[in-house]
Formats: structure tokens, C-alpha cells, sequence
């Protein structure tokens, strides 16, 4: 679900890492998550978007790819991304092509042909943007793009923009006025993978990108999916939306609730992601919903559920059971557990309700979070079969 980059621009072609980064010392943000890290990074499809555009336009006006072509990030970095693909019919349309390269980051788009057909227009019409194949089209309100938009996201769309005037410009062009057909090889297969058919984008994946860089393991991706289903389920008059960990914990709260498919919120482990946004972006109510180890976490106040970034605190378990009415004999024993799940069980046979202890403490975590923002929450927990083993209350 996060965003990767193009492949042809290779080490060698795209100079590796983004030139901010290679220059010297990292001063913070993603430069210096990516030096803390030392993975490679990766371009986004903006990027390789606006670097196909920048080839054909410039081969339409010239009779001439530039390959590599060199392209300007929005904070200044200029990679070069090497050509997969070129095709010209002179005085009629180019099209260029890169392949999307996402450094060290894992990525459903990673290595997927982004190609850009360029077609001129009369003087005056500007530029205008198509969706091709495998690029998709958006359907529903809440998103930063107009219903029957092609779905190539705002900034995405001023870079390309951009690029086409600076080669009018640069050719002596009477104008910049083009159409911009974007497609990706086996994007609608890919986007099945992807938030896209949920946020109502049919056809394909999404145009993306606001830096043009991608951080390795960065999830920013995904976070900006999370908060863009936010906008959809608000835009679609949801009063009631539910953060899930993954499609269990979805049958469940639909099962549960009955919710539509729009308010559901792919939450994986971004725990504080959906609650901070919601903060901002309320909503009447919000059920958290995912496995009972994983929202111990949260009950035990970490935002982030990944078992890289946070662990289930056994002892912290022992303490909410002994709260609900535990001994000291099973708080050992649930301090000595080897999982969660375990814990529960030993609890369970006790006939003390640790997965309820854990969904209240959960809620009540996640409205400390939200800081008096008017959302109710409600938390449940369930096993790995989707049956609810804990519940609090909506408050």
C-alpha cells in the first residue's frame, strides 16, 4: 500500500539516493530518516510520471528523447531516471516510459512501466490529463480530485505542469497546451492490491507522490491512504467509521455493526495515524477493531501496533488482570506467558475477562488521544477466527 519508484532510473542513471542526501550532512525529516536507516530510496510515481511527461514532450517539440532525462523535485533535488520505453509520431504524440523504482522499500508498484503520452492541443486549452490503462479514475467525493478526474493527485499534477512549460520555454514553444494520457502496465491488477477500489478509484492505481521521494519503510503511504478513507467516509455522510488491523477484524465489525465497505479504514498497525486524524477530522463514532495482542499494545499506550516498533507487555497484562479480579498465582503466570494469546487463554479458564480489560483500556488510550474531540470510541478484540473476545463500551 505505500508509495514506490521507478527501476530503469537505475543507481547509475538516477545518481541512488535523492541529491539532498548525497550532498552532505542529513538536516532532518526524511533526509535524515533515510541516513539513520541506510536504505536506498526510491521515487514515486509522480516522479516517474513527470519524468516520462518531461521526455515526451521534449522528443514531440525536438524529434529527440532525452535519455536520461533529468528532472526538479518539489525541494530541489534533480534524479535522472533512464528510458524503458520511447515512441514517437512526429507533429502527433510521444510517449516515454519509466519503471518505477522503490529503493529499499517494499511495494506493491514497485517495478510497474509508468508511461506518458503526449499529445498536442490547440492553443489555449492548457493541459489536460487522461487516465490510460492501469491508471484509475476517481468515482466518489472526499478525495483531492473531482468525481470522473483521472486519479493523478495535485501535486503530481503542477510538477508535470511544470516540466511541460519549462521545456516550452526552453524550445520556444508557443504555449504549453498538451494532453497528458498517464497509463501503468497491469495497474488495474496491481490496484487490487492497493486502498484504491474502497476510496472508489476504478480502473487502476493512483497517480501519487508530494516530495517525489519515497522513504524506505517510511509508511507514509499508507498513513496518507488511512486519512484519505477518513475524507471518503466523511464526504459520504459516515457518522460511524471503524479502524481495522486487517481484513478479520473488517468481517468482524461488519458483521458486528453492518458498516459499508467506505467506512471501513485499512488501519494495519497505524493505530495513532487513524486516531490523530480523526481528531482532526471527526466523526460521531469509531470503533477500533483487531486482535486481541496487537490493541493490547495500545491499551498499554503505543501508537504504532508493528512488533518491530512495539511488543506485548505481559506484565502489563498481569496488572489489568489483577484489576479484574486475578491472583497473584495466575498475574505470574500470565507474566510468564510465551504470547498474548496465551494470556487470554490462562484468563479465560480463570473465568477473569482480560480481552474486555484490554478493549476498555484500549478506548480509553484512544481518547486520551483524541483529547475531547467529539468522537465516541468503542474497542473489540478478537482471535485469530474473528471471534470477539473482548469489548468496552462506546464512550
Amino acid at each position: 500500500m505505500s508509495e514506490p519508484s521507478e527501476a530503469a532510473a537505475s543507481e547509475a542513471a538516477a545518481g541512488g539516493a535523492p541529491e539532498s542526501e548525497a550532498a552532505g550532512e542529513a538536516k532532518g525529516g526524511r533526509d535524515a530518516q533515510l541516513k539513520h536507516t541506510g536504505l536506498r530510496p526510491g521515487w514515486t510515481t509522480g516522479a516517474c510520471a513527470t519524468a516520462a511527461t518531461t521526455a515526451a514532450y521534449t522528443a514531440l517539440l525536438t524529434g529527440d528523447f532525452p535519455d536520461p532525462v533529468t528532472i526538479t523535485l518539489p525541494k530541489g533535488q534533480t534524479p535522472a531516471f533512464a528510458l524503458a520505453y520511447e515512441d514517437l509520431r512526429p507533429g502527433i504524440e510521444a510517449t516515454a516510459a519509466v519503471v518505477k523504482d522503490a529503493g529499499d522499500d517494499p511495494d506493491v508498484t514497485h517495478g510497474a512501466l509508468v508511461r506518458a503520452t503526449v499529445r498536442p492541443l490547440a492553443p489555449g486549452a492548457g493541459v489536460v490529463f487522461r487516465a490510460g490503462p492501469g491508471v484509475g479514475t476517481v468515482t466518489r467525493p472526499g478525495l483531492p480530485l473531482d468525481v470522473g478526474e483521472p486519479a493523478v493527485n495535485p501535486v503530481p499534477r503542477q510538477m508535470m505542469r511544470e516540466h511541460v512549460a519549462r521545456v516550452a520555454d526552453g524550445h520556444a514553444a508557443t504555449g504549453a497546451d498538451v494532453e497528458i494520457t498517464l497509463s501503468v502496465d497491469n495497474g488495474a491488477e496491481i490496484a487490487r492490491s492497493t486502498w484504491n477500489p474502497r476510496l472508489g478509484i476504478v480502473g487502476g492505481l493512483s497517480i501519487l507522490g508530494t516530495t517525489g521521494v519515497v522513504v524506505p519503510y517510511s509508511c507514509s503511504a499508507w498513513i496518507d491512504s488511512i486519512r484519505r478513507g477518513v475524507d471518503v467516509a466523511r464526504a459520504a455522510g459516515r457518522t460511524h467509521v471503524a479502524g481495522c488491523t486487517g481484513s478479520t477484524s473488517e468481517r468482524t465489525v461488519v458483521a458486528e455493526y453492518g458498516l459499508p465497505e467506505d467506512a471501513l479504514l485499512d488501519m494495519g498497525d497505524f493505530a495513532g495515524a487513524v486516531l490523530k486524524y480523526v481528531r482532526r477530522h471527526p466523526v460521531d463514532r469509531l470503533t477500533v477493531c483487531g486482535g486481541f495482542a496487537k490493541l493490547s499494545k495500545l491499551a498499554a499506550g503505543h501508537l504504532d501496533l508493528h512488533s518491530k516498533r512495539s511488543q506485548v507487555d505481559k506484565g502489563f497484562l498481569a496488572g489489568l488482570a489483577r484489576t479484574g479480579g486475578a491472583d497473584e498465582d495466575l498475574a505470574d503466570r500470565i507474566r510468564a506467558a510465551n504470547t498474548g494469546l496465551a494470556a487470554l487463554q490462562l484468563c479465560a479458564a480463570a473465568h477473569v475477562p482480560l480481552g474486555d480489560l484490554v478493549a476498555e483500556a484500549a478506548r480509553d488510550e484512544a481518547l486520551a488521544v483524541l483529547r475531547g474531540a467529539p468522537v465516541r470510541v468503542d474497542v473489540l478484540c478478537i482471535d485469530r477466527a474473528g471471534t470477539v473476545v473482548g469489548r468496552s463500551a462506546v464512550r
